[in-house]
C-alpha cells in the first residue's frame, strides 16, 4: 500500500511529497545534505530531523561545539566545518567534504543569516555590504559550488527566507531586502535548472535566538507594520 501523497507546485513544477510512516522511511535510500547555520535554531532543528531520518549531513556554522555534538551522536552520518560562511574557500570545502565523505549531494539548505536592525538612514555602506556578504553572496557561493553535484542527483536547494522579504518594518531594510533576494534567486534558479528543485521558504515565527532579538528590538516596528497592513487591507 502506497503512503498518502500531498501534491504541491513549486515554481511551475508539480512535486509529489509522500507522508511516510517510520517503517517506510527506514527503507528509503539515505540522502546527503549540506546545512548552513546548523549550530542552533532552525538549522539545528533541520539537522536533527535529517539525522533522525537516517540521512547524512555536512553541517557548518561559526560555533564548533554544537557541530561536534552532532558528530559525536551520529559519527557515521555527520561531517562538519566550523568557520565563517563568508570565507571564500568555505563553499568549495563544504562541497568537497560532502562528496569525499558520502559520495554525492542530494540537498542544500541555505539557512545562515544575520539580523542587525537599524534604520536605513543610519546604516553605513560597510554595514550594508557586510549584511549582504553574509545573507546573500555567501549563500549564492555555496549554491554555485554544489550545483554540479545537485544536477547529477536531481537534488534540491532550500533557501530559508523570511516574511520580512515581503512585509516592511522600520529598521529591517537590510535584512528584509536580503531575504527578498533569496526569493528571486530561487525562482530564477528553478527556471534555469530543470533538474534541480529550488524553493524559498519563509518559516514564520519560530522561537529561536534571532526571534528573541526581533521581539526585543523590533516589536514596535512589527506592531506598527501590522497595524498599517490591517488598515490597507480594509
Amino acid at each position: 500500500m502506497q503512503p498518502p501523497m500531498t501534491f504541491v507546485t513549486i515554481q511551475g513544477k508539480s512535486c509529489v511529497r509522500r507522508r511516510y510512516t517510520t517503517s517506510t522511511t527506514a527503507n528509503m535510500t539515505s540522502k546527503v545534505f549540506i546545512v548552513t547555520g546548523a549550530s542552533k535554531g532552525i538549522g539545528a532543528a533541520i539537522t536533527r530531523y535529517l539525522l533522525g531520518q537516517s540521512h547524512k549531513v555536512v553541517v557548518t556554522a561559526r560555533s564548533s561545539e554544537p557541530l561536534e555534538g552532532f558528530k559525536k551522536s551520529h559519527p557515521d552520518q555527520v561531517q562538519f566545518i566550523a568557520g565563517d560562511i563568508v570565507d571564500p574557500e568555505m563553499p568549495t570545502k563544504l562541497t568537497e567534504l560532502a562528496v569525499s565523505s558520502f559520495g554525492k549531494i542530494d540537498g542544500l539548505v541555505i539557512n545562515h543569516g544575520l539580523l542587525a536592525p537599524k534604520r536605513f538612514a543610519d546604516t553605513t555602506a560597510e554595514e550594508w555590504k557586510h549584511i549582504y556578504d553574509v545573507n546573500v553572496f555567501s549563500g549564492i557561493a555555496v549554491a554555485q559550488a554544489a550545483l554540479n553535484e545537485l544536477r547529477k542527483s536531481k537534488g534540491c536547494i532550500v533557501w530559508v527566507s523570511s516574511g520580512a522579504a515581503t512585509k516592511h518594518y522600520k529598521g529591517w531594510a537590510s535584512y528584509g531586502s536580503s531575504k527578498a533576494v533569496y526569493n528571486s534567486i530561487s525562482a530564477h534558479l528553478a527556471l534555469e535548472e530543470p533538474d534541480i528543485t529550488s524553493v524559498a521558504v519563509a518559516p514564520g515565527r519560530v522561537d529561536t535566538d534571532m526571534q528573541g532579538v526581533l521581539r526585543a528590538e523590533g516589536k514596535d516596528s512589527m506592531d506598527e507594520a501590522h497595524s498599517w497592513q490591517t488598515r490597507s487591507n480594509l
